[in-house]
């Protein structure tokens, strides 16, 4: 460890999958039961500052100004990670906020744990490298492990039970093939029932479980293709297919989990009507009510004004591809 000020402020995008994963082959160590393909935003942020203080007896964690005891628990334990290589047992002051809904489908816990992993790493001066750093943010959401790159991210499911070969690496960047995303947020309300809650029921309770974790090879290597190709038709057929057998698991568990609202649905059939007219774009939906709809960059602007018009939509954002997470400063 070095004698820097242990402190550091970083911010991160969330991370939109493509070729979804829903289950865990651990939960312990956030194992994803199969891969999954994701593009980072740019439009939509989370900023967090560090600093550890010997001060301090215990971690002190905001997040958007509030502390919530499950969370601090969380994070500490998180925070442990990066303490145990330091060798340093300081509690920590954390302060994290997004410019979007939190806990709504919006991958914010994605977003969230990334730049926790990039200020710690910085601010106990550790100098991991990405792939590592992808590991460790792995152990906070699942989804984090992709948001600590930018552009179209592949992320490896592993085999190994450490997990130490399930982590993100980058496949194309954002200026490579710079689509677009329409968000339609269709509700700010947190879910009621989390995604690692929600991953675990459908996991125990469905019984078409094991033939959803069955179709992801296929659809990462569909996909890898489509992305590398810069074919926007196959990625949307294999994209809007995996969004819809995740979305089917769920509704398979018993009872079934339903994340969607009623402008949830009104959207997609508002995508479907784009598509038709010869718009190009799709739907992705993940564990929440919010549609997100990926153009190539000429429609964005036919597929924004479409969706607001969509009743019980009550915002859309429009983001280009971002880059992942990174450091902002070292003062906090």
């Amino acid at each position: 460890m070095t004698s820097q000020p242990m402190q550091a402020s970083a911010e991160a995008q969330p991370n939109i999958a493509l070729v979804k994963y829903w289950g865990k082959r651990d939960g312990a160590l956030n194992l994803p039961a199969a891969g999954s393909l994701s593009i980072t935003l740019d439009a939509l942020h989370t900023r967090t500052s560090l600093r550890f203080d010997p001060a301090l007896a215990d971690d002190d964690i905001r997040l958007n100004g509030e502390r919530d005891a499950a969370q601090t628990r969380k994070i500490g334990a998180f925070l442990d990670l990066f303490r145990a290589r330091a060798g340093i047992a300081t509690r920590a002051r954390v302060e994290s906020g997004n410019d979007f809904p939190t806990g709504a489908g919006l991958a914010s816990s994605a977003s969230g744990f990334a730049a926790l992993a990039v200020a710690a790493d910085h601010a106990l001066g550790l100098g991991l490298e990405p792939r590592a750093l992808s590991v460790l943010a792995r152990r906070g959401s699942g989804s984090a492990a992709r948001s600590i790159f930018g552009g179209f991210v592949a992320m490896a499911a592993g085999t190994r039970d450490d997990g130490e070969d399930a982590f993100a690496t980058p496949l194309l960047d954002a200026a490579a093939w710079p689509l677009r995303v329409v968000v339609a947020i269709t509700t700010r309300k947190k879910k009621a029932i989390s995604s690692r809650d929600g991953m675990d029921h459908t996991r125990d309770t469905s019984p078409f479980y094991r033939d959803w974790v069955a179709t992801a090879d296929a659809d990462l290597a569909s996909a890898r293709v489509a992305v590398q190709a810069r074919d926007f038709e196959k990625l949307a057929h294999v994209s809007e297919g995996s969004c819809l057998a995740m979305h089917a698991v769920m509704l398979s568990a018993r009872p079934g989990l339903i994340y969607w609202n009623a402008a949830t649905l009104e959207c997609i059939q508002c995508v479907r009507s784009l598509q038709a007219e010869g718009t190009g774009v799709f739907f992705t939906i993940d564990a929440g009510p919010q549609v997100k709809a990926v153009c190539l960059p000429e429609h964005a602007a036919r597929a924004a004004d479409a969706l607001r018009n969509v009743a019980g939509v009550e915002d859309v954002l429009v983001s280009g591809l971002g880059a992942g997470a990174r450091i902002i400063g070292t003062e906090t």
